[in-house]
């Protein structure tokens, strides 16, 4: 019986330190977003990189004083710029620009100020447009086409660090990798994939 209430006051004691250390946070983050197509192996086209904004909330729930689950909720203007040559061997160039509402779960391992993140995201395309800039007497001019087929949807891996100045404010850096081709309805044979590197910052509410 005595034996009985120990283990009993022991795994209270246990529970209350556990549920001592978890805490839940919500935050707001916005940055740069830097991003391209993956290169084919055509020799008359090449993608660059472009650069746009994202911005998103999120909820940081802190399980252990070194892991932290963090969903997060972001929109990400992203795309690529293309060069190519057309059918008269002449050099033309489209600005391709894909948004998507992008779902995540960041894993975060924080090591005193410094953190490392990994995790997945479900990339779902909101808004998506094609700009074409063609030669006119000299002065380029440009054509805009919206509602292209680009993929709806996209499965995406991201990987990155971050530092936090204090318990509120933090910036962070990642890349992440789209795995569903960006141009799977396209008649083309190759197939294109995201690649965007993101830094920016953070800012996390106290909640008493």
């Amino acid at each position: 019986m005595k034996k009985s209430i120990v283990v009993a006051v022991l795994c209270f004691f246990g529970l209350t330190q556990m549920n001592a250390q978890v805490s839940f946070r919500p935050g707001v983050k916005a940055g740069l977003n830097v991003s391209h197509f993956t290169q084919t192996n055509r020799t008359d086209e090449k993608f660059n990189s472009k650069t746009d904004f994202y911005a998103g909330v999120f909820g940081a729930l802190k399980l252990t004083k070194v892991y932290t689950l963090q969903p997060e909720l972001v929109y990400t203007r992203q795309g690529a710029e293309r060069e190519y040559f057309d059918q008269d061997n002449r050099r033309r160039t489209e600005d391709l620009d894909v948004s998507y509402l992008s779902i995540g779960v960041a894993n975060k391992f924080t090591f005193k100020s410094f953190n490392f993140q990994v995790g997945p995201t479900i990339d779902i395309k909101v808004n998506d447009s094609h700009k074409e800039i063609a030669p006119n007497s000299g002065n380029p001019s440009y054509y805009e086409f919206n509602n292209n087929p680009y993929t709806g949807i996209d499965f995406a891996f991201f990987a990155g660090v971050g530092y936090d100045f204090t318990k509120n404010f933090g910036v962070e850096a990642r890349i992440k990798k789209g795995i569903i081709p960006v141009n799977d309805s396209w008649d083309y044979d190759e197939n294109y994939t995201n690649v965007v590197f993101q830094v920016g910052a953070t800012y996390t509410f106290d909640i008493k």
